[in-house]
């Protein structure tokens, strides 16, 4: 066997792992919290599954003017209710935490053709758990239910 000569010059090491990225940098979103006032639903086309579907029904979530996200609420049927109108909402990262869900979600309740609306959702998701009964939507502990369950109802 021969051995290879040494390169001429410093020799390279290569590192074991790569160098990691530097994470980007992303605007923090503002901790200013909204007034009611400040949040507009704009009436929206919906998909299938996000309220353009039968009965649904879709709105946009503005903030001076700036889309913030998107609520929607379904006809569905699903165990343990039965046949119910359900509602969802999607916020942009920089819209969490300023209290437009708990506006929004009583704006598109109020806004519903639907008297009884219910809330499908992680038992461990805290914050639209929060947003949700700031709303006026209160726990609906029925057997059977995986996910957390709770209910608005008009005029209560």
């Amino acid at each position: 066997m021969s051995a290879k000569p040494a390169a001429s010059g410093a020799a390279r090491r290569r590192p074991k792992r790569p160098t990691p990225k530097p994470k980007v940098a992303r605007p923090k979103p503002s901790n200013e919290f909204v007034v009611p006032g400040d949040v507009v639903l704009a009436p929206a086309k919906g998909t299938t599954g996000r309220g353009g579907g039968e009965g649904g029904e879709a709105w946009r979530i503005e903030v001076h003017g700036q889309r913030a996200g998107i609520v929607f609420i379904n006809l569905i049927d699903e165990p343990p209710v039965g046949e119910h109108a359900s509602i969802q909402i999607y916020l942009n990262k920089p819209s969490q935490g300023r209290h437009i869900g708990r506006v929004a979600y009583r704006k598109a309740c109020e806004a519903s053709r639907y008297d009884v609306i219910y809330a499908h959702m992680r038992k461990s998701n805290h914050a639209s758990r929060r947003a949700a009964e700031e709303a006026g939507f209160k726990e609906d502990a029925r057997p059977g239910a995986v996910q957390l369950l709770l209910v608005w109802r008009r005029g209560l």
